[in-house]
């Protein structure tokens, strides 16, 4: 795209400025999407910024028009979303941008909603300057799991991987604590506090008893922690039905689920996954809710139910069985993997059958992100979907 007359640099640090912003709100928004956005002044200089913080209060724009004052009269508005021109809980930002008498506006992503999207013309319309794409990918990237939510009508899945260098979550004799160290163990908390929702399997919560809650993470928004147990067998003493986070049990359609709902649990049937061919590959695999005839859940239907909830973006954390599941129905989007300098040579493997059969089968993705955690390694790759 073009650069606005003048004041170019300063536009393209708003830009980077108004992306960490909207960062910050990651986990605490949903079902609206994180946004950033930074006022400039006539001069170029910054007058105001602000973030969209929490579902139903201020969105980015006003926020920031606010804190600029009369000094967004003439200036710039740089904004990582298109302005709505809808009012819901909150008014038209369109309306409180030309209210605050800017004269351009720079706008990184197209809002792809039917409701909120056009903002970008009727400011046109109104006279003010509008540039779009400044920024896109990295505000593309910020907000991938709701554009991915608009596109797809399901929550954008991240599946969550600790594993030694081959590939084993736990020795031939069960044991698994710990793995990894103390600096990834504690990122797996900031993961989950920018998650709308954690997920594990039935099978994964009677081994483990695992919490899902976040820890040690200021001011988070605890996510929704959702266990797929299709026979409804969760035991009533499990650490994922206190009170520390919202909890939902997702179950199959017909399970006898008496004994949950008086003991006040949030609780969702969903169908069961349908029979495939004999000869494809998910009928050969038997992990628990691939559809294989298994009992398992139907595991689009599910996502489309957590959609429908207001979840955005699920953390799939267990186990691996699971996560086949998922690969093999085409539902992870992303893999974050914390990898250990540890080797075992034997017990559980990383990943369950997931209908792969042949090298050109493979699932490829592309890696976005490696870090050091203490001794450990963080891997962050997205699915290719030209597989």
């Amino acid at each position: 795209m073009s650069q606005p007359l003048g004041h170019a640099a300063e536009v393209d640090a708003a830009m980077s400025r108004a992306v960490d912003l909207a960062a910050r709100a990651l986990g605490r928004t949903s079902p609206n999407p994180v946004v950033g956005c930074v006022v400039l002044d006539a001069d170029g200089r910054v007058a105001g910024e602000g973030l969209h913080e929490r579902a139903g209060g201020p969105h980015a724009e006003v926020n920031a028009l606010r804190e600029a004052g009369e000094r967004a009269r003439g200036g710039t508005a740089v904004v990582t979303l298109e302005p709505c021109r809808h009012t819901g809980r909150t008014g038209p930002c369109t309306q409180a941008l030309l209210a605050a008498g800017v004269a351009r506006v720079v706008i990184a992503v197209p809002d792809p909603t039917a409701t909120a999207g056009g903002g970008a013309q009727e400011l046109r319309d109104a006279g003010v300057e509008v540039l779009v794409g400044a920024g896109r990918e990295a505000a593309e990237h910020v907000n991938r799991a709701w554009l991915h939510a608009m596109a797809h009508a399901r929550p954008h899945v991240t599946w969550k991987l600790a594993a030694t260098l081959d590939g084993r979550t736990a020795a031939s004799d069960g044991t698994s604590r710990w793995i990894t160290g103390p600096e990834a163990r504690a990122e797996v908390h900031r993961l989950r506090a920018r998650s709308d929702a954690v997920l594990v399997g039935g099978g994964t919560l009677r081994a483990d008893d695992p919490h899902l809650a976040v820890r040690d993470v200021a001011d988070a928004v605890q996510p929704l922690r959702v266990v797929l147990d299709s026979t409804a067998g969760i035991p009533l003493t499990a650490r994922v039905l206190d009170d520390a986070a919202p909890t939902l049990v997702v179950v199959a359609e017909g399970a006898d689920t008496d004994h949950l709902l008086a003991a006040g649990v949030d609780v969702l049937a969903v169908r069961r996954a349908p029979l495939p061919a004999h000869d494809s590959p998910s009928a050969r695999t038997g992990a628990p809710g691939l559809p294989a005839g298994d009992g398992g859940l139907d595991l689009p239907a599910v996502l489309a139910a957590l959609h429908e909830r207001g979840v955005r973006s699920v953390l799939l954390e267990g186990g691996a069985h699971l996560a086949g599941s998922f690969v093999a129905a085409d539902l992870v989007d992303e893999v974050v993997a914390h990898v250990a300098p540890v080797l075992l040579g034997s017990g559980s493997a990383v990943l369950q059958d997931a209908g792969i059969t042949t090298i050109t089968e493979a699932l490829r993705l592309t890696t976005t992100d490696v870090t050091r955690l203490g001794d450990d390694v963080a891997i962050t790759a997205t699915v290719r979907r030209d597989h």
